[in-house]
């Protein structure tokens, strides 16, 4: 099925909602039970704080449309208590709000308090200052922390009952959620682990909500908390108690980014044959982390390293548009499981051997209904089994879902759906004109320069080096190391010989070097390791020479044993090539400042852009570090989401009208990555399994959403670090332009949504191929079109030995200057004396304008 488009957009009204106010939950070793019915529950994870509030409607309404009928979201204590006992809940983290609205949507919510989160969020979603709370230590049997780690338990709980949201007081918000993957750390914590996630536990139920609570990775959890699962695949999974549910709260359908490294994707198929595997082995609740990952702005990214984006190759997009075809793969599977759901919790289970890695689940309960998992665990080999007397086609690792034991409604591993070509289409940055026919629309950029070294006065004067992150406490990214050192007239490199080497040792994350004002090298970690160390040669003067090195954090650990103690910064500075040895640097006295001039004005902001003089200049400086430029600019045009095209520009931050984009880093992925254009979904997956964008920026494009933009008269401020061409930056319009299509004869035919609840009527349609553009636009032009055995992927498909000769004008005369389209694999449509003994199948590829 394509989807609702109008679904999509943040702008739209939200559908109109079905009941889930709720009285009672509770469960057994099934499921949760509702109101005394056992649900079966399929999930999807969006976080409030990495969109904003004029995509919530749209993203809940899309997942909703989706198939699931429940939301989760994490509850993020460093975005809620600014400082101690000084709560935010405004614009991204009105979580009240969002809580409502998925209310309104008419689906259930679970809520995750945590609040430890880890979610690649910077801190794993804890507060920085509560680390400087003396003999505070995280995660343990320790005072202070689980002090205040109840307080603010409390307090959100206390907030939510406030609102009567929980579904013990008629609302909808069926599970909690303490603590988060604590089991996988605890042996580093030693005794003080145990107590800990028990009293976690005990401290959750005297809250007194009324709903289950549940610990994810907690083999140990004590009764009246239910323990889950968080992995790629969990159909294995067994609760720690024969009392408790199965449920699943972390399915991962894609996996995050670090910038310099590959995008990693997860294949459609393997998700539904995961998802299709867990409730065929008796799970009940599915949550899809994530079904929208979104933006990490501004500098709420964890890691380090973790990019801006935090798209996740999720069933939506960062950008709120659904990814097609995984998230339609995923909608027809969850149609398919939910005509099953009353043998599933109702009934009693047979498994059924039918070869050496394919096996049978049959649910059959006392009303008579029954149905039928067939599934094919070999990676390698399709085969056909004999189930009920009747053969099936089983293609090699996917799952047949038979909801009346006969029919086959679904299959994994057949993907029916079109799969969107989604661009950034650019769109040059426009000037902000009172008069249009007097002013030019070129972008008139204004600079500030900041010093490279202390500005104003220094913070403070050290021998030595201190610890980045312990010394910004995370106010900033940056903080400025700066001393000086006196060159000999005499020293032999004046006179032409070779330079001398500057050699630094860090412990992270990434650090530019100035000499004498001028950059002379950036160096950073990785991903896997923050810390690094590098050697360059460096120009230096007769007499005096200022050494600055401004040192930046780029996302704080996100998670692991202790990892509020892991620290950032310089730990060593030498000199060598003078005619006395090395110089050792590390032990001189340094000058400290903490951030930038620009961020201590907030020069991002309307009002603090006054608080500095701004230098006009017709052509902004090229290359040069340690610039703010501001422009003054014109939404593009369109409805389309937007980008900011980063490409050519170094590393640094960005805000639209004060609000803030986040980090930007063009930082290039290896050439030498093991990236593919064929992902093989046959096969357990890894986060390195299907890698694209080798040679390629990790990330390019940073979302703005639309609700940021003013009609005219919006201030875009850049602040670039190392050097970058401003004039090439652009914003881009998310856009579908093209779709692609590919479907066999032996793929389900069942109409889903003609299934009757009762799976008395599971009516056939002829296999057919659906096309839909977005809306507004028409089916343009057809790229390509195969009946037969054509092969390849959407963009490079091609002709097989047995091709249709009239596809072309078949498919143009049904889709042609329509918005969408249906092409039956129907005699009426193709011959079907056409290559007897093989497997016809139809690939199209279309535009869309």
């Amino acid at each position: 099925m394509a989807p609702n488009t109008a679904l999509i957009f943040p702008f739209l009204v939200l559908i109109s909602a079905s009941s889930v106010f709720c009285a009672n939950v509770t469960y057994d070793h099934r499921s949760l039970i509702i109101d005394g019915q056992r649900k079966l529950l399929i999930s999807a994870s969006i976080h409030y704080p990495r969109s904003v509030p004029s995509m919530w409607p749209g993203l809940i309404a899309a997942a909703k449309d989706g198939g699931c009928n429940t939301i989760e979201t994490y509850v993020f204590w460093n975005g809620h208590e600014l400082s101690p006992g000084n709560y935010y809940f405004e614009d991204r983290f009105d979580l009240v709000k969002f809580a409502k609205i998925v209310r309104d949507a008419g689906l259930y919510m679970i809520l995750r308090i945590g609040p430890f989160v880890a979610a690649e969020y910077n801190f794993g979603g804890i507060p920085v200052w509560l680390h400087y709370v003396p003999g505070t230590v995280f995660r343990t049997n320790n005072e202070p922390f689980k002090r205040h780690m109840q307080n603010f338990t409390t307090y959100i709980v206390n907030k939510m009952k406030q609102e009567k949201l929980f579904a013990s007081q008629g609302g909808h918000i069926i599970l909690s959620q303490i603590e988060n993957e604590y089991g996988d750390i605890e042996k580093p914590y030693g005794d003080g682990a145990k107590d800990y996630a028990m009293w976690a536990a005990s401290m959750a139920l005297s809250q007194d909500i009324g709903i289950p609570w549940i610990m994810c990775q907690q083999y140990d959890a004590p009764n009246h908390v239910i323990n889950t699962c968080n992995s790629f695949y969990c159909d294995q999974f067994t609760p720690n108690s024969p009392e408790k549910p199965k449920f699943w709260t972390e399915n991962w359908p894609g996996w995050f980014q670090t910038f310099g490294a590959p995008n990693p994707h997860r294949p459609p198929e393997d998700i539904a044959f995961a998802v299709a595997r867990f409730f065929q082995k008796g799970g009940s609740l599915q949550n899809y982390y994530m079904y929208h990952g979104g933006t990490n702005f501004g500098r709420t990214s964890g890691g380090p390293f973790i990019t801006t984006s935090y798209d996740y190759d999720a069933p939506i997009d960062e950008y709120g548009l659904p990814r097609l075809p995984k998230w339609a793969h995923l909608k027809d599977l969850h149609t398919a499981i939910t005509l099953c759901e009353h043998p599933l919790l109702h009934g009693e289970t047979t498994l059924l051997t039918i070869g050496p890695q394919q096996e049978a689940n049959v649910y059959s309960d006392s009303t008579g209904a029954c149905a039928a998992f067939l599934a094919n665990m070999d990676d390698v080999n399709d085969t056909v089994i004999v189930f009920q007397n009747k053969s099936y086609h089983l293609p090699a690792w996917s799952v047949s879902i038979l909801p009346d034991c006969k029919n086959v409604a679904f299959n994994t591993a057949k993907v029916r759906s079109q799969k969107s070509i989604v661009d950034m289409l650019p769109a040059s940055l426009e000037a902000s004109v009172t008069f249009p026919q007097k002013h030019s629309r070129e972008i008139q950029w204004e600079i500030f320069m900041e010093k490279a070294g202390v500005w104003g006065e220094p913070d403070f004067v050290k021998n030595g080096f201190v610890d980045h992150i312990n010394t910004t406490k995370d106010s900033t990214d940056y903080l400025w190391y700066t001393t000086s050192l006196y060159i000999d007239e005499s020293e032999g490199f004046l006179d032409g010989g070779n330079q001398p080497i500057l050699i630094v040792e860090s412990k992270g994350h990434a650090v530019h070097a100035f000499v004498n004002q001028k950059l002379q090298v950036t160096a950073s970690g990785n991903g896997s390791k923050s810390s690094f160390a590098f050697e360059t040669p460096i120009s230096l003067k007769a007499g005096k020479n200022e050494i600055a090195f401004l040192s930046m954090t780029v996302g704080l650990q996100n998670g692991g044993p202790f990892y509020e103690w892991w620290g950032a910064g310089l730990t060593s500075v030498r000199i060598s090539g003078l005619k006395n040895g090395t110089m050792d640097l590390s032990s001189n006295a340094w000058l400290y400042k903490i951030g930038l001039e620009g961020e201590h004005k907030e020069i991002y902001t309307e009002d603090g852009m006054k608080n500095v003089k701004w230098l006009q200049n017709s052509e902004p400086p090229k290359n040069q570090p340690l610039t703010w430029y501001k422009a003054v600019v014109d939404p593009p045009k369109g409805d389309e989401p937007v980008g900011l095209d980063m490409k050519y520009m170094g590393k640094g931050q960005a805000w639209l009208n004060g609000k803030p984009v986040g980090r930007y880093w063009p930082r290039t992925s290896s050439i030498h990555g093991n990236c593919s254009s064929v992902c093989k979904y046959r096969g357990k997956f890894f986060p390195d399994k299907c890698l694209t964008g080798c040679g390629e920026p990790t990330q390019r494009w940073y979302h703005v959403p639309l609700s940021w933009f003013q009609p005219s008269g919006n201030i875009l401020v850049i602040f670039e670090e190392k050097g970058g061409d401003p004039t090439k930056i652009s914003f881009g319009r998310r856009k579908v332009t093209g779709l692609c299509g590919f479907v066999s004869e032996d793929y389900p035919s069942i109409n889903l949504e003609s299934w009757d609840k009762n799976m008395n009527n599971a009516s056939e349609d002829a296999v057919a191929l659906h096309l839909t553009c977005p809306e507004s636009t028409v089916i343009s032009s057809i790229k390509f079109a195969s009946y037969g055995n054509p092969s390849g992927s959407c963009g490079t498909y091609t002709r097989g030995s047995c091709h249709h000769s009239d596809t072309n004008s078949v498919v143009e005369k049904v889709c042609l200057n329509k918005n969408e389209c249906t092409v039956p694999l129907s005699q009426e449509s193709f011959s079907n004396d056409l290559c007897p003994g093989i497997t016809k199948s139809l690939a199209v590829e279309a535009t869309c304008s």
